[in-house]
């Protein structure tokens, strides 16, 4: 019996679901308002209808059967749309920052996209029906986790340098929870020093200011509003103050010579 070749692909119908118009991307599908954490059922009803316009909702309500024939006409069909997405969640997976979001955040986003793109591209398993020796299996998990362990740590703020050069230098490299739970940690303390130099600064501020507002008190004479160094008491009276003390007097003096002197007529008794 002559083996099984996969016929040609035939022209698909642009009204099929497995269609791809030249124009489609990831960014074809276009809905208005973005999705958030309150306007779900309005933000489903409008990615419904652009799916529909683009014949792509069946691969979403499941009616569209996966090909179990590989020589199925339209099983290179179907591969090509999971080539398709593999190649969008490959560029969002290298694409995706930290930014301003915390380690958790950033993490479980990742993680998602890691998820989903295991979907498509799932790690080997053995199928013997021995037990396998050899080490296949367990160099690709290995590889799996290399590799995810990697693109996180490169995706961290440059905040984390040292404890991602602290992980790297691991021999052998730790599991993905555990370089999860150590970038965590540093996280945490990063944070806890930015706010004990928060309240250093600002304890700092306020005794400034109390210490400017204090009221100043002579240690020599022990009067207020000024200090000893400027103590009229222990070392004198400067000698510019004084000329000012001596035209004030002298103004005093002069205005007693000037006054008017008033006399009274004694009245005596013949």
């Amino acid at each position: 019996m002559p083996p099984r070749v996969a016929p040609s692909e035939p022209q698909l119908d642009h009204s099929s679901p497995f269609y791809v118009h030249p124009g489609d991307g990831p960014s074809s599908v276009a809905v208005t308002p973005l999705l958030t954490g309150s306007n779900y059922h309005s933000w489903s009803r409008s990615m419904k209808r652009a799916l529909g316009a683009k014949m792509k909702f069946d691969f979403i309500d499941g009616t569209l059967p996966v090909p179990v024939d590989v020589f199925d006409p339209s099983f290179r069909a179907w591969n090509r749309c999971d080539l398709i997405r593999i190649s969008e969640l490959q560029q969002e997976i290298y694409s995706l920052r930290q930014d301003n979001r915390s380690v958790s955040e950033f993490y479980s986003e990742l993680k998602q996209l890691w998820e989903e793109l295991e979907l498509y591209l799932p790690i080997p398993q053995c199928i013997c029906r021995n037990r396998c020796t050899c080490e296949a299996m367990h160099s690709a998990h290995n590889n799996h986790t290399l590799m995810h362990t990697i693109r996180f740590l490169t995706s961290l703020n440059d905040q984390f340098t040292i404890v991602k050069s602290q992980i790297l230098l691991i021999d052998p490299l730790p599991q993905m929870n555990k370089v999860f739970s150590m970038v965590l940690q540093h996280e945490r303390q990063s944070n806890l020093a930015s706010l004990d130099d928060s309240k250093f600064l600002v304890n700092a501020a306020r005794t400034g200011k109390q210490a400017s507002g204090a009221k100043r008190v002579c240690s020599f004479c022990g009067k207020g509003n000024h200090v000893v160094e400027n103590c009229f008491k222990k070392n004198g009276t400067p000698p510019h103050m004084m000329k000012k003390s001596f035209a004030s007097s002298n103004v005093v003096e002069g205005g007693n010579d000037d006054s008017p002197v008033i006399t009274t007529p004694s009245i005596s008794q013949d």
